[in-house]
């Protein structure tokens, strides 16, 4: 099924190519192929209407075969690519930076000194 619509895809995608491709731009008076030779085959008014009509007709279905070919890929693969990540917190937490300790104040991890030892009697 999915081959389907990649081959329909493939070939709606590249006739809309040369169909854009063929069309006149506007106050051009030579086209992309041959100069005026889409003038003298569809007309001077009826090339710009069927090729009007067939870009948009070949748009439409490229829409269709676009959004065919994701549902079928969704519903084959069964997961999502967003699958096992943790979700987004509502709420932003700011955090707030530590607050500096005071001078006079010995810090938190400082090492215990010893006292010093008592003075020994000279004989």
């Amino acid at each position: 099924m999915i081959y389907l619509f990649y081959t329909v895809h493939i070939i709606v995608c590249i006739f809309l190519i040369l169909v854009v491709l063929l069309q006149q731009g506007k106050g051009a008076d030579l086209s992309v192929f041959g100069g005026g030779a889409t003038q003298t085959v569809f007309g001077a008014r009826g090339a710009t209407t069927l090729l009007h009509k067939l870009t948009v007709s070949s748009f439409i279905i490229f829409i269709f075969t676009t959004l065919a070919i994701a549902v079928v890929q969704r519903r084959e693969a069964g997961s999502s690519v967003m699958k096992g990540v943790a979700a987004a917190k509502t709420g932003a937490t700011k955090t707030l930076p530590a607050a500096p300790a005071p001078v006079n104040q010995k810090p938190a991890t400082s090492v215990p000194v010893p006292a010093p030892a008592a003075p020994t009697p000279n004989p």
